[in-house]
């Protein structure tokens, strides 16, 4: 599909996942909305189509680009609590809020807008250490131990090998979690 489908193929499935029922609960539940995967070579306007997505549907939109990130400000710093267990003390590790879920929550407050798109760029070219925690956050919608927040919808990006050497390529389990949308370019 050229990019002008992609587009619409985003808007209609933001539709369709933030339908709410008369009770006001989705009638997708965040656990049955799969990401949105789209695969295309770099600069085909991708990351563009996220800002009209979010501008035409009237949501809130938080982009990163993964590749910038470490496995730290994905999950968040870790620190030590104290817990009990079977009556005996034990140190736990936790974690900091998430930069990228603290993000969402910026943008709520900041915007008033309770729903949007996260959206993820070269998420098929994050480093090593980074990689499980981006085959959970599709899986799960979770980034470590924090949930992306109701009416947030998933978007990723990422470009296919032959554009990027540093390009892992995702699994069948992997694949049968997200919606795929390959992309070419259209010089129409």
């Amino acid at each position: 599909m050229n990019i002008k489908e992609a587009k619409q193929e985003v808007i209609n499935t933001v539709k369709a996942y933030l339908q709410k029922d008369s009770a006001g609960d989705y009638l997708i539940p965040a656990v049955r909305q799969r990401p949105v995967l789209l695969m295309g070579p770099p600069g085909i306007g991708k990351t563009q189509i996220m800002e009209q997505v979010a501008r035409e549907c009237e949501i809130g939109l938080v982009a990163y680009t993964i590749t910038h990130h470490t496995r730290q400000s994905a999950v968040g710093l870790p620190f030590i609590e104290k817990e009990e267990f079977d009556g005996k003390e034990y140190s736990v590790t936790e974690y900091t809020v998430s930069e990228i879920i603290a993000s969402i929550y910026h943008k709520m407050r900041d915007t008033g807008l309770s729903e949007g798109i996260l959206f993820i760029d070269e998420i098929n070219c994050v480093s090593e250490t980074l990689a499980p925690t981006m085959l959970q956050f599709l899986q799960c919608k979770t980034f470590g131990n924090q949930a992306v927040p109701k009416g947030w919808i998933i978007v990723a990006a990422g470009n296919p090998p032959e554009y990027n050497k540093s390009v892992r390529e995702f699994d069948m389990v992997t694949l049968d979690r997200v919606r795929r949308m390959d992309i070419e370019a259209d010089y129409r």
